[in-house]
């Protein structure tokens, strides 16, 4: 008996109801159309390329036992794929392109290409001049921002993590596209072109490009006006790494976002890379269409933080060391102290005391650190973690860090230890278990019994209250 490919589907949809969320029956399912079905295999009709890799990565599965169920044991499923006029006349007309389900074999995705025109021998560069060879494009990144130059902390090392492993396999990872963001002055250029670089060491023969969305945005508008945009998208079809810096300029260009939203859809589908910064997760951006914003948070979204005291001194350390330059200990735990905002005045700091060392003739210290920092950064509250509390009362009772984090139960120790928690119960947020369990790994009791003590013999003994005193100054300087 001939089966009839509407009734066949909407038997295979009622089972898959019963077994998928309700909201993944709704994305995934309620859109497709059964086109036919002959030889024992349905063809359904799907509005996407993504779409038919998304299902054929997590529901191939059901939809093969559902199809057996139905049809036979010799059951087969076959994809069309509409690729749609864009709206602005780059594709001519839709183009069906058919792909069927291996029954037998590990399902892998095969890459999909979006038609271009053919007849064109070269492809114009807006970055230099018309009709230049794809492997001479100039990637637009600067030497120095590598993977090397971008130190790694608790702030930023997801985003790190994520961006070399892109640039191990660009285009072959979950995290495409990788979307970056966090305010200003964080890193996140510097990160996203480390990404390009490594990529381009690593593999020669890619097209690597970064570009900032505000000189994509005048790019697009320069080929609108001269009638040019055929050109301009083929010329970011041919791109293997694409580096978009600050997406949230794209707010309110309908245009421009239309013709990027292409552009993002052809090098997906093709197996190339997407990187993506913004000062702004996808969810908090304003603007921006709902069908750019879904694919953002198609691969990775990692944030970037603010750089906690260790950090900055780790990246005040790496530019004093690329510079070659010699700075007291002191003076850069006085930088890294009060210049907390981001790493972008983290290092203008200490460029502006070089300047100030060099102009005035005076050697770099601490005095003339405090002078340079109260000018720079006058209304800055001076942040102060239990790393730096710990740094202080190590320095002061010239014992190592490490020293007081052991279980030794020497009184001097001890009492240090205690004197720590004090202070980081006094002059941070820290909950009193995130105070032990960074100070000696001790519990909340603990903590709490140090405070009473040292507040005890801050009130009986004058000799210890004035150590309170000095060690606070110092935290507090």
């Amino acid at each position: 008996m001939l089966k009839d490919h509407a009734t066949v589907w909407q038997k295979c949809l009622s089972v898959i109801k019963d077994n998928v969320p309700p909201v993944s029956f709704k994305t995934w399912f309620e859109p497709i159309n059964s086109v036919r079905i002959k030889d024992n295999i349905l063809t359904i009709q799907v509005p996407s390329a993504f779409f038919y890799e998304y299902l054929e990565e997590q529901y191939i599965d059901i939809l093969r036992k559902t199809l057996r169920k139905e049809i036979g044991p010799d059951a087969k499923l076959e994809y069309n794929v509409v690729m749609g006029s864009n709206g602005n006349g780059m594709n001519s007309k839709p183009v069906t392109v058919k792909y069927p389900t291996r029954n037998n074999a590990p399902i892998k995705n095969r890459p999909l290409s979006v038609p271009i025109n053919t007849q064109e021998r070269t492809i114009k560069n807006p970055f230099i001049i018309p009709g230049i060879q794809k492997l001479n494009i100039d990637p637009q990144l600067k030497p120095d921002n590598t993977f090397d130059n971008f130190i790694e902390g608790n702030c930023n090392r997801l985003a790190r993590s994520a961006g070399y492993a892109v640039a191990q396999n660009p285009g072959g990872t979950a995290f495409n596209p990788l979307f970056i963001y966090g305010q200003s002055g964080l890193g996140k250029t510097h990160l996203a072109q480390a990404i390009g670089i490594e990529v381009k060491k690593r593999f020669s023969d890619k097209v690597v490009l970064y570009v900032s969305a505000n000189k994509f945005i005048n790019q697009f508008a320069e080929a609108t006006r001269n009638n040019s945009r055929n050109d301009f998208m083929h010329f970011y079809q041919m791109i293997d790494v694409l580096i978009l810096d600050d997406v949230q300029e794209l707010a309110g260009k309908e245009k421009t976002q239309m013709t990027f939203f292409h552009v993002f859809n052809h090098l997906h589908q093709t197996g190339k890379q997407l990187i993506l910064t913004s000062d702004k997760s996808p969810v908090d951006l304003k603007g921006l269409e709902n069908r750019l914003l879904s694919r953002f948070k198609w691969g990775l979204m990692a944030d970037l933080q603010i750089p906690d005291f260790n950090t900055r001194m780790a990246i005040l350390r790496k530019k004093v060391y690329i510079d070659g330059l010699e700075l007291p200990e002191e003076v850069i735990e006085y930088i890294a102290s009060h210049v907390n905002n981001n790493v972008r005045e983290l290092e203008g700091a200490l460029i502006s005391l070089l300047a100030q060392s060099m102009l005035n003739k005076k050697d770099i210290s601490i005095d003339l650190a405090q002078e340079m920092i109260n000018k720079l950064v006058k209304s800055t509250t001076k942040e102060i973690t239990i790393d730096f509390i710990q740094k202080v009362v190590c320095d002061y009772f010239k014992i190592s860090v490490d020293v007081l984090q052991a279980k030794t139960r020497k009184r001097e120790i001890v009492q240090a230890r205690q004197i720590a928690m004090y202070f980081a119960k006094q002059l941070t947020q820290a909950s009193l278990s995130s105070i032990g369990s960074q100070i000696g790994k001790k519990d909340h009791a603990t903590v709490l019994h140090a405070c009473k003590t040292v507040k005890n013999l801050k009130d009986t003994d004058k000799d210890f209250r004035k150590y309170l005193e000095e060690i606070e100054h110092k935290i507090k300087m």
